[in-house]
């Protein structure tokens, strides 16, 4: 990969980052979730959908007008997941610093 932009980030990441960034906002729609943790719709809805089958966040959706605006929040579930499994896997296997260093410099904030 010479000169490119793109960075590869393990499916696991990319679930501790989502988790993370909910319990950091409270909720956040659809939109704003994804463009935080820097993911792609078409993309990365199917791991939205499993961390929600999964009771890990939960999906509301709410009418604003004519349109529907989807909104995540943090379960008590996936606070305890991330705690407990992602957090320690992490500090096993840190991410490659130039992969993204602000979702390692995202300490784990939940001391809930």
């Amino acid at each position: 990969m010479s000169g490119s932009s793109v960075s590869y980030r393990d499916r696991i990441y990319i679930i501790k980052d989502i988790i993370l960034k909910l319990v950091e906002r409270g909720e956040l729609n659809q939109t704003a979730l994804l463009s935080f943790c820097g993911l792609n719709l078409k993309k990365h809805k199917p791991i939205l959908d499993d961390l929600e089958s999964n009771g890990m966040i939960s999906r509301t959706e709410e009418s604003l007008g004519k349109r529907i605006i989807t909104i995540y929040r943090p379960t008590q579930k996936g606070i305890e997941f991330c705690r407990n499994i992602l957090e320690p896997y992490e500090n096993m296997f840190p991410r490659r610093k130039n992969i993204d260093e602000n979702a390692s410099k995202m300490s784990f904030l939940i001391l809930i």
